[in-house]
């Protein structure tokens, strides 16, 4: 299970702490990969093949040796038929109201910034939460993504570019931007320092792709 904590989030973090935190989310990300992949008596190839990475890739992502991105992450939940946060948490008990403290919110680092998850508690949902995070120069990469959402972006802080059919779609502070997903996309943290924002994602097909949080394409 993911780690919380809660203490304020400390941007003065020394590097070594933030290695052995990356380093433990990897491992309980690789041991629930693997408990999926056996419960669904799945070979490693077999699970290579349905998500389209590499034999290699899986078996460093099982072994705790490699820090899966959320593509990443996506490829394997939709090849599983779950949801990406049960690879970082237990089945919860159904409940009727959830209350989240900023300060307990579960914080999952990423390369170019880091995921605040908005804990809903309640099952079933058809959409997931989260703050997301940008350090000064995040992108998502020159080639356009897409994915199989629907998205709602509400910017709290900074500015966020997204580039969609040929519209440039600038969000400053109290805006919001909500697409579909299939359509490809690229956005930019075109601040000048970081940017956030509350991202909502409702998949297209529950049945299909489950509630997947999607929203960055980096590679691993």
């Amino acid at each position: 299970m993911l780690r919380t904590s809660s203490k304020p989030y400390d941007k003065k973090k020394t590097s070594e702490t933030k290695r052995q935190d990356a380093t433990f989310v990897s491992e309980q990300v690789g041991k629930k990969v693997r408990e999926f992949r056996k419960n669904q008596r799945l070979s490693i190839r077999e699970l290579a093949g349905l998500s389209g990475l590499s034999i290699n890739t899986l078996s460093l992502i099982e072994n705790g040796k490699t820090s899966p991105s959320v593509t990443t992450l996506q490829r394997l939940a939709r090849s599983l038929k779950i949801s990406i946060s049960e690879f970082f948490e237990g089945n919860k008990p159904q409940t009727e109201i959830v209350y989240q403290k900023a300060s307990d919110r579960q914080k999952t680092s990423f390369p170019q910034g880091y995921i605040e998850k908005i804990e809903t508690g309640i099952s079933p949902t058809d959409y997931e939460p989260f703050i997301v995070r940008l350090e000064l120069g995040a992108n998502s990469g020159e080639a356009p993504v897409n994915f199989p959402c629907r998205q709602f972006i509400y910017c709290l802080e900074g500015h966020i570019t997204y580039f969609i059919k040929n519209e440039l779609y600038p969000l400053a502070p109290g805006d919001s931007l909500t697409f579909d997903a299939h359509i490809p996309h690229v956005w930019r943290n075109t601040a000048s320092t970081g940017s956030s924002a509350l991202f909502i994602v409702c998949p297209a097909s529950v049945q299909e792709y489950g509630f997947e949080p999607i929203f960055h394409a980096m590679k691993l």
